[in-house]
C-alpha cells in the first residue's frame, strides 16, 4: 500500500501510480516462465499463456510502447508486445514482478480484474466474431482498458468499496464522489494513465469518448431507448451520419463491454445496465431481448472461464430475481456501543493522574486511543497539529486500515478543518447534515470513515488547538450514550495534555 495522504493533483497521481508494482498470481507466474526457458514453446504459445494473467500481459505491453521510437507504433496486441521486446527481456522483466497466491492479493484488486475479465469476455463474444480482423485489438485493449484503475486499487483498496457504495448503491453522481475522493477526476487520470504507458490506442480513445463525446453518447442513448422499433432506430441513424460513424466506430467497442460488465456487477436490470444493453443492441442492430440473451451467454462463459472463486461475478446474479441489486448498503449491527466499563475508568484514571505518567506525547496519545475504543469507538484517529509545517499528522489509529498510521491533512484544502482547528469544537456527521458537510472534508478522511455517522472533535490547550480526534462505530449510528462516553473521554485527553505540559515546571 502506498502512502497517505491521497494525491490530489494529476502529477501527483500519475508519479503515483507508475511507482505501483502490481503482483502476479503464481500458477500463470510458474507456468509462464517454464515456458519462457522451453526452446520448443513458439511466440503464440507463450502469449497464450500469459493471456492468464492480465498484470502479466499489462507488463509486457508497457515495456513495448517504453521506447520513444515505438510511440508512433504502439503494439496494440501481447503477441506483437513479446515480438518486440523478445524473449530474454520478457524473463527479466518479469522476474522483477511479484508472484503471489491470490488470497494474498486485496481481495479488492481481485474484483476488479475479475470485472476486467468478465468485459473481455463480452467483447470478444459480441464483437470479435463481427470483426475478425481486429479480434487482438478487441480482447486486449478491452482486458486492459481498466488498468489504470488496477493500480489505484492496489495502493488504496478502500477506494473502490467506498466507490460502490456511494455511486452503485446511494447514487450518487460519479463525477461528484470521485472529485472528493481523488481530487481530480477519474476519467482524466485514466487517459492520463493509459497515454503515460502508452497502451493501445483504443483505450485513451475509450476513455476520451466519455469525456469528450457526452453529447455523441447521449444522442445515441436517446436512439437506443426505441429498442423496439429497428426501423425507426435505422432511419434516425441514416438521418444523422456523423453519429452513425461515430456510434460504429470499432475502437466503441471496448467501452460498450466494459460498460456491460461493470454495470452488471451491481445489477442486470439496473437503469446503468439497461442503458449499456440498449447501446449495445444499437450498436449490433439486435433487439434487447436477443441482446441480453447474447450478455448473459457471455457472462456464463466468463464465470466458466474464471472457474470457482469466493469473488462475486455477474453471473452468479442469473440466478437472483430480475430486479436484485447485487451491492447492498453496508449493515452495521448497532454497535454493542456498551463502553467497556472496567477499562474505560481505568484508563481514564490514568489520563486524569495529577502527575503526568508518560514520558512523551506518543504514550499519552496511545492511551487516549485505548481509552476511546474502550468508549465504544470502533474506528479512531488521534492527529497532531504540526505548527511548523501547517498540518494534521497521523500521531494513533484503531480499527482502520495500515494506511491510516502515516495520514497527514492540510487544512489550507478543508473548511472544516480550518473551523474546528481555530478553537475547540465538536462536529457530529449524521443524515440530516453529511451532505452539507462532505464536499468540504478531506478525501482522504472520507475514505477512512466512509459513512454518516462519523465524530470529529479538536482539543485544545493553552488557547490553541493542538489535537484532533476522528471516530466512528463503524457507520452505525451513534446513540446519545455513546456520544457522552466519546465526549468525557475527550475531557480526560484534553485534561491529560494540560497535565503533561506541565511537568517539570
Amino acid at each position: 500500500m502506498t502512502t497517505t495522504p491521497l494525491p490530489r493533483t494529476l502529477p501527483a497521481w500519475i508519479k503515483a501510480l507508475d511507482a505501483v508494482v502490481l503482483p502476479a498470481f503464481a500458477d500463470a507466474y510458474t507456468q509462464v516462465q517454464r515456458a519462457l526457458r522451453d526452446s520448443s514453446q513458439s511466440m503464440r504459445q507463450i502469449s497464450e499463456l500469459i493471456q492468464d494473467s492480465p498484470v502479466m500481459a499489462l507488463n509486457v505491453i508497457r515495456e513495448a510502447n517504453r521506447d520513444a521510437a515505438a510511440a508512433n507504433k504502439p503494439a496494440e496486441s501481447l503477441e506483437v508486445a513479446l515480438s518486440r521486446i523478445g524473449l530474454k527481456r520478457a524473463e527479466a522483466l518479469f522476474q522483477r514482478i511479484p508472484a503471489v497466491k491470490p488470497g494474498e492479493v486485496p481481495a479488492p484488486l481481485r474484483q476488479l480484474m475479475l470485472i476486467s475479465q468478465h468485459a473481455s469476455q463480452q467483447a470478444s463474444g459480441l464483437f470479435a466474431a463481427r470483426l475478425a480482423r481486429l479480434w487482438q485489438e478487441i480482447h486486449w485493449s478491452s482486458l486492459l482498458f481498466l488498468s489504470p484503475i488496477w493500480t489505484l486499487v492496489a495502493a488504496h483498496p478502500e477506494l473502490l468499496e467506498a466507490w460502490e457504495q456511494r455511486v452503485l448503491v446511494n447514487g450518487e453522481p460519479a463525477p461528484k464522489v470521485e472529485q472528493e475522493l481523488l481530487g481530480i477526476s477519474l476519467l482524466d487520470l485514466c487517459i492520463a494513465m493509459a497515454e503515460h504507458w502508452a497502451l493501445p490506442g483504443w483505450i485513451a480513445l475509450g476513455y476520451r469518448l466519455l469525456r469528450e463525446n457526452r453529447r455523441m453518447l447521449i444522442k445515441a442513448l436517446h436512439i437506443a431507448r426505441d429498442n423496439e422499433h429497428p426501423l425507426h432506430q435505422q432511419q434516425m441513424l441514416d438521418a444523422d451520419p456523423e453519429l452513425r460513424r461515430w456510434l460504429t466506430l470499432p475502437s466503441n467497442t471496448i467501452v460498450l463491454a466494459n460498460g456491460l460488465a461493470l454495470s452488471s456487477h451491481h445489477s442486470w436490470s439496473g437503469i446503468h445496465s439497461l442503458r449499456w444493453q440498449r447501446l449495445a443492441g444499437l450498436y449490433l442492430q439486435v433487439p434487447l431481448g436477443e441482446l441480453q440473451q447474447l450478455v448473459h451467454q457471455q457472462a456464463a462463459a466468463s464465470a466458466q472461464a474464471i472457474g470457482p472463486t469466493e469473488l462475486w461475478h455477474p453471473a452468479q446474479g442469473l440466478l437472483w430475481p430480475w430486479d436484485s441489486q447485487f451491492q447492498q448498503p453496508r449493515r452495521v449491527e448497532a454497535p454493542a456501543a456498551q463502553v467497556q466499563v472496567e477499562p474505560w475508568r481505568a484508563l481514564c484514571r490514568e489520563l486524569l493522574s495529577e502527575r503526568s505518567p508518560y514520558g512523551n506525547v506518543l504514550q499519552l496519545s496511545a492511551t487516549a486511543c485505548q481509552a476511546l475504543a474502550a468508549a465504544g469507538l470502533s474506528r479512531v484517529l488521534l492527529m497532531l497539529v504540526d505548527r511548523r509545517q501547517n498540518r494534521l499528522v497521523a500521531q494513533q489509529a484503531s480499527g482502520l486500515p495500515e494506511a491510516a498510521a502515516r495520514a497527514t491533512l492540510d487544512p489550507e484544502q478543508s473548511q472544516v478543518l480550518r473551523r474546528l482547528l481555530e478553537k475547540p469544537a465538536l462536529l457530529r456527521l449524521n443524515p440530516g447534515n453529511v451532505a452539507q458537510f462532505s464536499a468540504l472534508l478531506p478525501g482522504t478522511l472520507k475514505t477512512l470513515f466512509p459513512g454518516e455517522h462519523v465524530l470529529l472533535r479538536s482539543i485544545g490547550l493553552d488557547g490553541r488547538v493542538v489535537m484532533l480526534v476522528v471516530a466512528d462505530q463503524a457507520n452505525a449510528p451513534l446513540s446519545d450514550a455513546s456520544v457522552q462516553a466519546f465526549g468525557k473521554t475527550v475531557l480526560c485527553i484534553e485534561r491529560a495534555l494540560a497535565t503533561f505540559s506541565k511537568r517539570g515546571r
